[in-house]
């Protein structure tokens, strides 16, 4: 099979293609034959940043990067019982971990797959894996969203961000997402019921009541997002576990709470995915899609941070 691996990181330069056999399975595992995959800041990170690498990876190189996969059920392990040759499925792979996305065939463990919609393609499918996972665990499993619940969503026209929007919209809450002017009407297409233009206001000064933030920035956008949210409420933030100490005070002072986390893997989480695309109560926006030769202009497209939607490889 053809697949991209990295011995070390660097520029795009350093994404080789190379023929090798494919995976092994083990008897949990389903062998998929991908159709597309999508590229996250995460796989960037990594190709570019030793330090990221090798926190993901440890010592072990070459690695293939990727995790986000969509495609065709080839194979099963013998302890396998929900899926069949055939089932078309998606899923983010082994994060956190190796997922190996970058290839033709992917191994997978079956409880990180679920059944492909048949009213999504393998493209939209690819694109809502770890971006709609993210958005998904931290507005309902750490942020308890409710019904009602007033939530502000930073970087809405993001991968994240605009999977949070919709789902933020389903769970029936009242969405404020904020981007630059250029994004405006493509978040109030999602369902946001207001948009700021983060470079022209300050989001604080237009809320200071919001029951939930999601911070997809930290920085700056995390001190300020301490005075958009009401005592007692919460801040759940992405980029990183080290928050700085300033944002930690101010919160501790106001009784906000501010939670990192970071993705993981689940069943459930793709399940409810799953359901949602099949609803249409969620819709990925496909930014840009490369062929999987092209894999290189795909890392270059999300290191502009100017992407709206997803960027999407077609293996």
């Amino acid at each position: 099979m053809k697949a991209v691996i990295l011995k070390e990181a660097g520029s795009v330069q350093n994404l080789q293609f190379v023929e090798m056999e494919r995976p092994t399975l083990p008897a949990d595992g389903v062998l998929v034959k991908v159709a597309s995959i999508s590229i996250n800041p995460v796989d960037v990170k990594a190709r570019a940043y030793d330090g990221v690498l090798g926190w993901i990876f440890g010592e072990e190189r070459p690695v293939i990067l990727g995790w986000d996969i969509s495609g065709a059920v080839v194979e099963t392990g013998k302890e396998v019982t929900g899926f069949k040759i055939g089932d078309e499925v998606f899923g983010m792979v082994n994060f956190f971990g190796n997922g190996k996305a970058y290839a033709e065939y992917v191994a997978s463990p079956a409880k990180h797959l679920a059944l492909k919609p048949q009213n999504t393609t393998h493209q939209q499918a690819a694109a809502s894996t770890m971006a709609a996972s993210t958005a998904y665990q931290a507005l309902v499993d750490v942020a308890k969203i409710k019904n009602g619940n007033k939530v502000l969503i930073h970087g809405a026209s993001g991968g994240v961000g605009h999977f949070a929007v919709q789902v933020a919209k389903y769970f029936g809450a009242y969405v404020i997402g904020t981007s630059s002017a250029k994004n405006r009407d493509f978040v109030l297409s999602l369902g946001a019921d207001e948009h700021i233009d983060y470079t022209k206001a300050n989001f604080a000064e237009k809320v200071q009541d919001a029951d939930i933030v999601l911070d997809t920035i930290q920085g700056e956008t995390l001190l300020h997002s301490v005075d958009a949210v009401r005592s007692g409420g919460i801040i759940v933030t992405l980029p990183s576990p080290e928050i700085q100490q300033e944002a930690k005070e101010k919160a501790n002072v106001k009784q906000v709470n501010i939670e990192f986390m970071m993705v993981a893997s689940k069943n459930e989480t793709i399940t409810a995915i799953a359901r949602l695309l099949e609803k249409g109560a969620l819709k990925p926006h496909l930014h840009k899609t490369f062929p999987f030769e092209e894999i290189a202009k795909a890392h270059i497209e999300v290191e502009t941070n100017r992407v709206v939607g997803k960027v999407v490889v077609d293996i």
